[in-house]
């Protein structure tokens, strides 16, 4: 049965089909490459509710191009297993039902070598798709879905990363994701005093949203003008070592400081730290990574942190959080850098730094739409228009992003108490 999928806006700037074959392969390549040095058991768990196990992550990602493509386009369509429609559908009432995602971890079945051998059946029958003749609107179809659902797997590359992160901590011999690089992290040089603090912006009447140049969710657009107030912007992101001093004064002790509903959270959590820190011997703090359980290094980004963390430093320090669109007009024209899997000291340099690759950081902007705002026809208009209530934006991206995923009108957006993505804080004032 058909889906009907509605072609997506003109506005998602597809790449023509020959250049995303090979796109294709390197995407989904990448997506195993992360899942390799993990055992089948680290892959079938999860560690709460808003995780995933990376075996969903696998099965769902293929399960996106198997629904929306290749039931859609493929001649003589036949599932690779029927039951896979429901197993793997994240959210999209349009397609159907779907297993609750709180019991993800429950699936046992399939084995890990099934959702691998499902991988390898959907993209074998991908590749003969777009190798065979269509007509130029299916062509134009397969194009711009094509493009979507590699943009939508490289979202849940950096989930991946991000629930494997929670899941290894929950382990009481921290184990590593991957040994720590031969490198040390702090390859960038600290920025001598002189250069950070703040950087001042003008202001005005400033466009906001996609420019039009390459591909976007629905949710950066329409581009629109925006007044927006003069401002500065801190010059790096807050670090480990000036979050430990707001914990050493009593930040999580200081109810002026917070929220209402973020005191709440503090007190019925009973927390006293960001998520991944403990306190070891002699008061030596230690922080959860990638790596495993590591020394905490003052100059680092903090990360991990909720929107309620984020606000409660903002106001400790005598500044505020950004709102949305002055982060963005700040990182328009700013380069766009990968991540490399943990943050990095900011490089000694005049000017906005660490804006993209370390870490996404808050703003004090609802997720709303804008102006104008339209979702798409279809299944695929639920992919981010009906998430616009209850949710705070994040901007920039952090060291999990994959390369060539961010841009400075990208809006990341979760719930106000969410910490195990890689969020930090970015003062302004």
């Amino acid at each position: 049965m058909s889906n009907a999928i509605a072609t997506l806006p003109p506005e998602h700037h597809c790449c023509p089909l020959e250049q995303l074959q090979a796109r294709y392969r390197q995407v989904r390549q990448h997506t195993l490459l992360l899942a390799e040095p993990l055992s089948d058991e680290d892959c079938g768990a999860q560690s709460m509710p808003d995780a995933s196990p990376v075996k969903w992550h696998l099965a769902h990602t293929t399960w996106f191009f198997e629904t929306f493509i290749l039931e859609t386009l493929e001649p003589d369509f036949a599932p690779f297993h029927a039951a896979f429609r429901v197993l793997f559908n994240s959210y999209y009432n349009g397609v159907g039902d779907k297993h609750p995602r709180p019991q993800r971890g429950l699936l046992t079945r399939p084995a890990m070598a099934q959702v691998r051998a499902y991988r390898h059946d959907v993209d074998a029958r991908m590749v003969r798709l777009m190798d065979s003749e269509l007509a130029p609107q299916q062509r134009a179809q397969l194009s711009m879905l094509l493009t979507l659902g590699l943009q939508h797997e490289q979202q849940h590359q950096e989930l991946l990363l991000t629930d494997v992160k929670h899941l290894l901590a929950q382990n009481p011999l921290f184990p590593a994701y991957l040994d720590a690089p031969a490198r040390a992290v702090r390859e960038l040089v600290a920025a001598p005093d002189g250069l950070a603090g703040w950087v001042a912006f003008d202001g005005g009447l400033v466009e906001i949203g996609h420019d039009g140049d390459g591909f976007c969710f629905d949710n950066e657009l329409p581009r629109h003008r925006q007044f927006v107030a003069p401002f500065e912007l801190a010059s790096t992101l807050v670090t480990n070592g000036q979050y430990l001093a707001f914990i050493e004064a009593g930040g999580y002790r200081t109810a002026h400081l917070w929220l209402a509903e973020g005191w709440d959270w503090v007190c019925s959590n009973r927390l006293q730290h960001p998520l991944y820190w403990q306190e070891g011997e002699a008061g030596q703090w230690l922080e959860f990574t990638l790596h495993g359980l590591q020394r905490l290094d003052p100059a680092l980004p903090v990360v991990h942190l909720s929107l309620f963390e984020a606000d409660a430093y903002a106001h400790w320090a005598g500044a505020r959080l950004p709102t949305e669109s002055e982060w963005e007009l700040a990182a328009q024209g700013q380069a766009v850098q990968g991540g490399q899997w943990h943050p990095a000291v900011a490089a000694a340099q005049a000017g906005l730094r660490q804006l993209f690759g370390h870490c996404w950081q808050w703003t004090s902007s609802s997720y709303a739409p804008y102006p104008g705002y339209r979702t798409a026809p279809g299944a695929l208009g639920e992919y981010n228009g009906k998430f616009m209530l209850n949710q705070y934006v994040l901007r920039g991206s952090s060291c999990a992003t994959p390369e060539g995923h961010a841009r400075a009108s990208y809006r990341n957006f979760f719930p106000a108490g969410a910490r195990w993505q890689f969020s930090g804080i970015r003062l302004a004032r």
